[in-house]
């Protein structure tokens, strides 16, 4: 299996803040997966679920998102699995998600440990929801 990083193209210095993972270019995956930026620059592979397709999940980041007719994706909140039964942290997103309106589940595992995991969701939180309240201001 042939494996290639993607980099962005544009003159920014970070590239886009959110942009589709492209992880093998010999093969096309039923399952889809996505970077999101945080503010530090760093990018974040999650994998990418519908909200009623999202499997029961252990402790991990996560992003309920929206995605729009034209392919474009809001995020409308971030969080983290807390519980030790992968079907409550189902429960919980399934019932965030449907009250928020998200059709999507973007699902962040490779923060092994509770600070990892924070870490991630503030810099996320940075970059993606910091600059909603900075225009609303």
């Amino acid at each position: 299996m042939w494996m290639r990083q993607t980099e962005a193209t544009d003159n920014a210095p970070w590239g886009p803040a959110d942009e589709p993972a492209l992880v093998c270019a010999e093969a096309s995956f039923a399952q889809a997966f996505h970077y999101w930026r945080g503010a530090s620059g760093r990018r974040y592979l999650h994998s990418v679920y519908t909200l009623v397709g999202c499997p029961a999940l252990p402790r991990a980041n996560y992003i309920l998102v929206r995605r729009h007719e034209d392919g474009t994706r809001s995020p409308l909140l971030l969080g983290q699995t807390k519980d030790r039964a992968v079907s409550l942290n189902l429960a919980h997103i399934r019932h965030q998600g449907a009250k928020l309106g998200a059709n999507e589940v973007h699902i962040h595992l490779l923060a092994d440990t509770p600070e990892e995991r924070a870490h991630v969701e503030t810099d996320l939180a940075a970059a993606h929801f910091g600059r909603r309240a900075a225009d609303a201001a």
